[in-house]
């Protein structure tokens, strides 16, 4: 069984659990976990808090969480953008990088809990969601971001999603590997996209005011070695508002917990635990008394934007780095390679 995170002043194990428990209790009778009580839903976060539910230790509620994906995929292999509570669709877009990460979490789910039979379950969900997102490529390797109901493709891509739709094709290819179903093809286009990201940022939309295209790419694993290091120096004085936490987009005072988190989690990837323990802790203002996790803060003012709001994918995001920090899981390998003992 994998040990629960604990990091000592930051934040303990009962606390990942009770943020866990929290997430579930917002967890609907068909398996999705809306943002908030009534809130819509996306695949992506929804697999960001499936992944949180295994590392606190509640297996079947991410389980759940994952078939609410089987019985909801339609039959390109693709999601709908956002669901409303009552199953009906909020936003008729279709975004690959939505679409690819159950593949991240399905790899995640294994690694938590050496369960064969579940991966052999989700792998044809898995196989035509990768699938659907690489019909999606242009010729330069990049993935269109999305495509609308009407099947009319957008023109451009995005950094941060194609960084994190190279990493779940590469969370695909282990699982390939695992079930003797090889796909080279997908491993071969996750190396071309992580280069493209890498070496020709004039590939994708400009978007540098968020701070996710600062951090991503290092995350993702597209970059890594002295760039990587490089990268999160160069934006650390546009993003980091210091004893804050990560600014959502550069220009506005407004610390986002899951951004902050995730910013840990790129620096535990290029080995810094100092400033990733720096940056959960940073969190702290963001908890509630139930476990919960406050979306935003503005400061200096303190308001909460959007007012009052907690997020299920923010204490997900939470949840996530600590045990990226501390690898108390073996599933922390799915964002900080670690050598095995």
């Amino acid at each position: 069984m994998s040990r629960v995170p604990h990091i000592d002043g930051v934040i303990t194990a009962d606390e990942i659990v009770e943020t866990g428990h929290h997430i579930a209790s917002l967890q609907l009778p068909t398996g999705m976990i809306p943002w908030f009580p009534e809130g819509h839903c996306d695949p992506w976060n929804h697999v960001e808090t499936a992944m949180a539910l295994d590392i606190a230790g509640l297996h079947t509620n991410a389980e759940r969480a994952y078939e609410w994906l089987v019985d909801i995929q339609l039959p390109n292999g693709s999601w709908w953008n956002y669901y409303l509570p009552d199953g009906s669709v909020e936003e008729a877009k279709l975004d690959t990088n939505v679409c690819a990460y159950i593949a991240t979490g399905v790899w995640h789910h294994w690694l938590c809990t050496w369960d064969r039979g579940f991966v052999d379950h989700l792998w044809p969900t898995v196989e035509r969601s990768l699938d659907w997102v690489l019909s999606m490529r242009k010729p330069n390797g990049t993935v269109l971001w999305a495509r609308n109901a009407d099947d009319a493709p957008w023109d451009y891509a995005l950094l941060t999603g194609s960084s994190s739709i190279a990493h779940a094709l590469r969370c695909g290819v282990q699982l390939a590997d695992l079930i003797n179903e090889p796909r080279p093809d997908w491993a071969a286009a996750a190396d071309l996209m992580a280069s493209v990201v890498a070496h020709q940022p004039d590939a994708f939309e400009p978007k540098e005011r968020w701070a996710m295209d600062w951090y991503y790419p290092v995350l993702a694993g597209c970059l890594t070695g002295p760039a990587a290091k490089a990268r999160l120096a160069e934006g650390w004085g546009v993003f980091a508002m210091e004893g804050m936490g990560i600014r959502c987009v550069s220009d506005e005072p407004w610390v986002t917990a899951s951004e902050t988190a995730e910013a840990s989690i790129a620096h535990a990837v290029i080995g810094d635990l100092s400033t990733a323990t720096d940056l959960l802790a940073w969190t702290r203002p963001h908890r509630r008394a139930d476990g919960a996790y406050l979306t935003g803060i503005v400061y200096p003012s303190l308001e909460t934007f959007p007012p009052n709001e907690t997020s299920a994918y923010t204490g997900a995001a939470v949840i996530l780095a600590a045990d990226a920090i501390t690898g108390a899981s073996a599933a922390s390998n799915v964002f900080v390679p670690r050598q095995s003992d």
